[in-house]
């Protein structure tokens, strides 16, 4: 029975994809009311700490591109990749990676990928090469960030383990940024030469003798160095940065986050909650920003269908897993004790077919404790959260397919034989390898 219910639970979650968005979260309702009252599980736990994370980091982010900050920390990408453009497909997945770094989320892609694909073209490099690593690369970072909602999750969950209590921020991204960021430059390396050359491919050669693609790509100009800022722009950016550093400065400090006479700190997932809303609130203040653009902006809107998705799905997940826990320990307990790091197979396949890390985070890694696995192996394999390029229907992975107009980054004809496959098997491969080495060290 526990097998039948949890194909039901892949069939639900499989149905959710193919709505996306807000569609993952509503329909993975529905099969949460189908568990709980025809399957007659107990209720698992709705994932609010996740949830509140990304609501705090998602206003603050929405905050600071209404202030023109966002637009600002692209005009200073486009300067780096315009003065260096045959080194685009080295910097333009940097370019991504540190933005994801920086917003703790990988929706500032859609801005950047036009002016990396506008870069490739004039330079007569194939748009494939940066453009598909970059969209992989920003996702990847995510566990990068001392601000995403995956990040602060494991750090609640690692230090309730008997041993790993002193566990800190630090400490987790001291893996995954070093993990993420080889994966990242491993990509890179690959793609230097993939694929034929821009001048020598079908599919390019085919769109010039269409004359309204070849209007497209001879008259594409993708730039935002001509836009006008606010001269605040620049103000939101520091503050929003000095947020950043703010987070990982009380993350080191134990003693700042210890109240009164309580013997145990605040939580970190409070801390970035509280340090999002109060720098939020600075920032809009300090800009003179007003309140009603925020919701209008890009950042706002995909990181609100990416809350109420999370909440579906990992309600509705976390209800079945914790049912057949005692089953599932058992069924698999012989073979992660042998072969610890197979645990990175499970976080994957959950990836697969769960938009989000933080998702995956909070379904797997308490499978991962209750399987007994230690703490260095569970953050060295957090790279493995990432694994939704597989399937090409994420958002940033689609829209970097429409921004090339060479038609180089492309969805193949067998599906799964995309643009974003072999630089997302090599990045997550490569960062679980260097994580976990580096967590063998750093965590004790």
């Amino acid at each position: 029975m526990l097998y039948l219910e949890f194909i039901f639970l892949l069939i639900m979650l499989y149905i959710g994809s193919r709505f996306g968005g807000i569609g993952l979260g509503v329909v993975s309702g529905i099969g949460l009311v189908i568990e709980v009252f025809i399957l007659r599980m107990p209720l698992g736990k709705a994932p609010i700490d996740v949830m509140l994370i990304i609501l705090a980091v998602v206003t603050c982010a929405s905050i600071l591109e209404a202030a023109g900050g966002l637009k600002y920390m692209l005009q200073i990408a486009e300067r780096i990749l315009r003065s260096n453009p045959k080194r685009v497909t080295f910097l333009g997945p940097i370019v991504t990676y540190l933005m994801t770094f920086m917003l703790g989320t990988g929706h500032s892609v859609y801005s950047i990928m036009p002016i990396i694909g506008d870069v490739a073209l004039k330079n007569k490099i194939r748009p494939e090469r940066p453009m598909a690593a970059a969209s992989v690369a920003s996702q990847l970072a995510i566990t990068s960030s001392p601000l995403a909602a995956a990040t602060a999750f494991y750090l609640t969950q690692i230090t309730q383990m008997p041993g790993y209590e002193n566990v800190s921020l630090l400490n987790i991204i001291s893996v995954t940024i070093p993990a993420t960021f080889l994966g990242t430059l491993a990509m890179c390396f690959y793609s230097l030469r993939r694929g034929k050359e821009l001048e020598d491919d079908p599919e390019y050669q085919r769109r010039l003798q269409d004359p309204i693609w070849r209007e497209r790509i001879l008259n594409t100009t993708s730039t935002s160095l001509n836009s006008t800022l606010p001269t605040t722009a620049k103000l939101s950016v520091y503050l929003f940065l000095l947020a950043l550093i703010t987070v990982v400065v009380i993350a080191m400090l134990t003693d700042i986050r210890t109240i009164g006479d309580s013997a145990k700190p605040i939580s970190m997932s409070l801390v970035i909650q509280m340090m999002m809303l109060a720098f939020g609130g600075v920032i809009l203040i300090l800009t003179k920003t007003n309140p009603q653009n925020v919701p209008n902006g890009a950042v706002f809107k995909s990181g609100m269908v990416a809350c109420i998705a999370i909440f579906g799905i990992a309600w509705m997940s976390d209800t079945y897993f914790q049912y057949a826990m005692p089953e599932f320990k058992a069924a698999v307990t012989h073979m992660v004790e042998n072969y610890p790091w197979t645990f990175a197979f499970a976080l994957f396949a959950v990836s697969v077919v769960i938009n989000s890390q933080a998702v995956t985070a909070a379904m797997m890694l308490p499978v991962g404790i209750g399987l007994g696995l230690p703490a260095p192996l569970l953050i060295g394999l957090i790279p493995a959260t990432y694994a939704y390029f597989f399937i090409p229907n994420y958002p940033s992975d689609i829209a970097t397919v429409n921004f090339d107009v060479t038609g180089t980054t492309k969805i193949g004809k067998y599906y799964f034989n995309h643009s974003f496959m072999v630089p997302g098997l090599i990045g997550v491969i490569t960062a679980c390898f260097v994580g976990y080495f580096i967590a063998q060290l750093v965590i004790k």
